[in-house]
């Protein structure tokens, strides 16, 4: 789960790291209200979306007086924001951020995030911050220093200051940079996150360090623990498809291709597109619908699949482990009958009840395709769409 800046930064103070004064806007004369609150001679105005890049795409910007606020805002409230995490389509800005103008004298890169290598939490920072942060990590990764913080221990002082230090933050604010950086790795942990990246950390011309901005992703799986933090999220910035798919315990990802799968397991599923793709097929979407499917799981799977318009054919590949062949079996049917399926259907069944779910097709007198390997699956569902 992804939160909106703002709200990052209303966690971050929690935490004791600073951030500058902002007030969330859903509409134009709240952003010129939000402005007076403030006050002062200088405000940014921001997009507020679950992408990074805003500033490269128009998102953020500076007004330095309240009608040029009002025109700002204008222009990027409602707009299709497009940055490279947002894909072609962009996304649509529905509030705002009104933050007081900030005193840049260095802009820097941390983040707190899980390393699944050494099985420890990797807290990073660089002296490079700023919007060109990915192009820094992929051509002078050196710049990127890290220091691996165990669990149980947490992020020691001395680990802090080494970054601190590592990144050229001056003397003087070496043991702000430092509570920073604990304060950081505290919230990260607290709050079940499995990134916390502030991109800037500013470094002020009095010598202060604030977070200029905040991104925040959450371990779904345990949002059980964290009322506060669901309370944040967002529908308007979640896939639609996704959503609906949650609301049935699928686990549902959009891609860009043409042939939907319907999988149960996630190790099978990521083989399957891989599968596909190495046919010469492109998958639509990533579906588990896990180890207990019921025909009604099966039907909403397939009515998720089929609201692409993108979709030509769909693929089945199930192992019958603790699910059973004949249930998916009965749920194809049943789905393909209620949304009166008119693309091609491949069906892939191995394991418990294989014969009986195989059989179950074979009578229902729909037009499937029936496969025993999941090369020939592919190969058959590909042909079908092409």
């Amino acid at each position: 789960m992804k939160i909106h800046e703002y709200q990052g930064k209303e966690l971050l103070r929690k935490f004791g790291v600073p951030t500058p004064r902002g007030i969330p806007c859903f509409s134009v004369d709240e952003a010129v209200k939000a402005a007076e609150t403030l006050g002062g001679s200088i405000w940014v105005v921001k997009a507020q979306i679950h992408a990074g890049g805003r500033g490269k795409g128009g998102g953020v910007k500076l007004a330095r007086s309240l009608d040029e606020v009002r025109k700002v805002a204008a222009e990027i409230l409602g707009m299709q924001l497009i940055t490279h995490q947002t894909g072609p389509e962009g996304q649509k800005v529905r509030r705002l951020l009104i933050e007081d103008g900030a005193d840049i004298k260095h802009e820097y890169y941390v983040a707190v995030l899980t390393d699944r290598a050494t099985q420890k939490v990797a807290v990073m920072a660089s002296s490079a911050g700023g919007m060109d942060i990915e192009e820094v990590a992929h051509a002078t990764p050196e710049l990127i220093l890290k220091e691996f913080a165990d669990p149980l221990v947490g992020l020691t002082d001395k680990q802090a200051e080494n970054l601190a230090r590592g990144i050229g933050l001056p003397d003087g604010s070496i043991a702000q940079a430092v509570e920073v950086l604990k304060n950081l790795y505290k919230c990260y942990m607290d709050t079940d996150a499995s990134l916390a990246e502030i991109n800037p950390l500013i470094l002020e011309g009095n010598g202060n360090v604030k977070a200029l901005d905040a991104k925040f992703n959450f371990d779904s799986n345990a949002l059980f623990r964290h009322e506060d933090i669901v309370a944040y999220r967002d529908l308007d910035e979640e896939d639609a498809d996704e959503i609906a798919a949650s609301k049935f315990d699928l686990a549902y990802i959009s891609l860009d291709g043409d042939i939907g799968c319907l999988v149960n397991g996630a190790g099978l599923a990521m083989a399957t597109m891989d599968t596909i793709k190495l046919f010469g097929g492109e998958p639509a979407n990533f579906l588990d619908v896990g180890g207990g499917a019921t025909t009604e799981k099966v039907t909403e799977a397939f009515k998720i699949m089929l609201k692409n318009p993108k979709v030509k054919g769909i693929l089945v590949n199930i192992f019958g482990g603790i699910m059973k062949c004949d249930t998916i079996a009965t749920g194809v049917i049943t789905a393909a009958r209620e949304v009166k399926l008119s693309v091609p259907l491949v069906v892939r069944m191995k394991g418990t009840n294989e014969d009986l779910g195989k059989q179950i097709l074979k009578e229902s007198g729909l037009p499937i395709i029936s496969a025993d390997t999941m090369a020939e699956a592919a190969t058959k569902i590909v042909a079908a769409v092409k």
